[in-house]
Order: C-alpha cells, then sequence, then structure tokens
C-alpha cells in the first residue's frame, strides 16, 4: 500500500467514499468546506454515489435519516455552529437505529465563534447534544492516518451498533497535510432485516422515533441503554506515550494531544518523567483504563483547548484517587509545544519530584 499526501478533510472524505459512503448531504461553512467540495467531486465517480448540497444543515441530517433507512453507507459533516442546528436530527437517527456518519471539524465558539480550530464541542459530542436519553460514539483522531483509520472504523461501528458515530476533529486537523496509508476496508456486515426496500419488497417495515404510549417509549429508552451499555464495555480506545516512569501524566485528545507530545519530548530531555494519556473513543470515555494508570501515578494535567470540558470526566474517572490539574486555551488559541511545556514544568515542580 502506497502513502499518498491529502489535507485532512480530503482523507475523511476518501475514506468515507473507499468504505462504501454513497449519500453524503451537507452544507458550507468553514472549516470543513474543503471536505464538501471533495465529496461533490468524487462521490460521483463512486458507483450509486450521491451528492446533494442541501439548503440548510437541517435539511442534510434529514436527508442522511433518509437514506440511511434505505440501507445506505451516509455521510454529514458540518463544523461547531452547524453541528447544533442538526442536533434533533442527530437524537432522531438515534432514536430510529439509523447508522451514519457525522463529522465535526470544530471551531472557535461559542455562537459563531471563529475559524480557528478549538474543542468547545466536547460536551455537545459527548453527552448526545440533542433531547432524550441518548449517545454517539465519538472518535477523537489526533493524525491524519487516524482521520482514515477511525473513518473506516465508524462505518464499521455504526452498522454494528446502529448507530450514528461522530468524528470530532478541528481546523487543525482538517486543514494539515500528511502523508496517509488508506488500509483496504472490512467487507460491509449489515442486517438487511432493518432497510426500508419499499412496497412489493415483503413484510412492510417501519422505523419511528415518535412513541406516544409512555411504557413502549420508557422501554425503548432502556433498550438503547442496554445498547449503549455493550459500548462501553466493548469499543473504548486510548493510547499512553511515555507513561511507565511517569510522575506526571498529561490527559489530552486530538490537535491537544499532539502539542502535548511535543511538550513531553522537551521535558523528556530535560529529565523530566511525564506522559501522556490519550483518550481516543472521547465517548465511550476510556475511564476504567485511566483509573488503572493512577495505581502509580497520583499527579494528572488536562489539557485542552477548551475552558475544560473533558475534564469532567477525567474527575470521575480517577474518583478522586489522584491529584487533576487543568491548563485550557479556548476561542481559538493554539498554544506551541513551548509553551505547554513551561506550563507542565511548573506543575512537575510541584510534585517534589
Amino acid at each position: 500500500m502506497n502513502k499518498v499526501l491529502m489535507s485532512g478533510n480530503n482523507i475523511i472524505g476518501e475514506a468515507a467514499i473507499r468504505s462504501g459512503c454513497r449519500f453524503y448531504a451537507g452544507y458550507p461553512i468553514t472549516p470543513q468546506n474543503e471536505l464538501t467540495e471533495y465529496m461533490a467531486e468524487h462521490m460521483r465517480e463512486a458507483p450509486g454515489g450521491v451528492f446533494i448540497q442541501s439548503e440548510s444543515e437541517i435539511a442534510a441530517i434529514h436527508m442522511i435519516i433518509g437514506a440511511s433507512a434505505t440501507g445506505a453507507r451516509v455521510m454529514t459533516s458540518s463544523s461547531s455552529p452547524g453541528i447544533s442546528l442538526k442536533q434533533e436530527g442527530i437524537s432522531s437517527m438515534a432514536a430510529c437505529e439509523l447508522p451514519g456518519v457525522i463529522v465535526n471539524i470544530m471551531r472557535g465558539g461559542p455562537g459563531l465563534g471563529n475559524i480557528r480550530p478549538a474543542q468547545g464541542d466536547y460536551f455537545q459530542a459527548t453527552r448526545g447534544g440533542g433531547h432524550g436519553d441518548y449517545r454517539t460514539i465519538v472518535f477523537g483522531p489526533a493524525t491524519c492516518q487516524e482521520l482514515a483509520d477511525l473513518t473506516m472504523s465508524a462505518y464499521d461501528l455504526a452498522d454494528k451498533y446502529r448507530t450514528p458515530v461522530m468524528i470530532l476533529a478541528d481546523g487543525m486537523m482538517g486543514q494539515m497535510m500528511e502523508p496517509v496509508i488508506f488500509k483496504k476496508p472490512k467487507p460491509r456486515h449489515y442486517n438487511e432485516n432493518f432497510i426500508l426496500k419499499g412496497a412489493g419488497s415483503g413484510k412492510s417495515k417501519f422505523i419511528r422515533g415518535l412513541i406516544l404510549d409512555a411504557i413502549d417509549m420508557e422501554e425503548h429508552n432502556w433498550k438503547l441503554e442496554r445498547k449503549y451499555q455493550v459500548i462501553k464495555a466493548r469499543e473504548t480506545l486510548h493510547e499512553e506515550h511515555r507513561t511507565e516512569d511517569a510522575k506526571l501524566v498529561i490527559v489530552a485528545y486530538g490537535t491537544a494531544a499532539r502539542i502535548a507530545k511535543g511538550a513531553i519530548k522537551r521535558l523528556r530531555d530535560n529529565g523530566m518523567q511525564v506522559g501522556l494519556f490519550r483518550p481516543i473513543t472521547l465517548w465511550p470515555f476510556p475511564e476504567a483504563e485511566l483509573r488503572a494508570l493512577s495505581a502509580r501515578v497520583k499527579k494528572f494535567l488536562v489539557f485542552e483547548m477548551s475552558t475544560g470540558q473533558m475534564l469532567d470526566d477525567v474527575r470521575l474517572a480517577l474518583q478522586g484517587y489522584a491529584d487533576i490539574e487543568f491548563h485550557g486555551r479556548p476561542g481559538g488559541v493554539v498554544p506551541t509545544p513551548s509553551e505547554l511545556a513551561n506550563v507542565i514544568a511548573r506543575h512537575y515542580k510541584e510534585t517534589g519530584k
């Protein structure tokens, strides 16, 4: 397999098409526009591929709901405020147990904010984002290679659990270019009993999210919850970097984790025993794995390009068994590794090691 040099947004599009995505609907917004452009150009080259530039973000999410119900592999993408507009549709998608991939290339916020990379959408992604008791599987890639690999994995998990899956990246990851290898996608396994095929195709099927009877609605909620518990038990992913002898561990994801690795290299060169714990699945969060690390590490520093959202999950995971500090740069500010190294060094010295 040959490496190809592509930008992050284009990598997501290519990985989706190779995974069998045949229906894309989206609406322009920076900094994810290159993904929409890529799908516009290349979906027509895929057999049966359909690209629609919808009239709004709300229209786009509901278009992929319809296409998913017919059995197509689907995708929509946007950036922060555009994802907010899709939330009712994402909730409906989860309620109807329809698979699909949703991409959020985050920008600064709240409100319209700015077009610089940020990580202020963590709560929105990992807490469902819309109304009702539901979750979405959320990947937080940190490299362009992971953008390719996790997009392919997103389709497999969406089909396996009949649920929407989100790729949560940011404007820096969408714009950067790195060489990647596109792995051969796995064969699709999806139960055709869940596909609407139209009149004359056998027994009638009915997909709905409107359940007026309260007892039936409660049972549907518990059915979804049982599925989410299975996902939590089976699908967590994380990376540990230089944690074997670490006295202080940084917890970061995505672009923040890339910056942290650069900072850790500088600190290690100066004799400081610092490591990194990087969640790859943001939901389900790898809480058991992080808690296990606290058996030998008693000082953690959470670093996010936000005011602190993943911080809550770190606190829940560690349950008071270790000290937790926080450093954040919200609103589109991207610190350098040297800047972060200075912050980490101050916290490291406070450990007394």
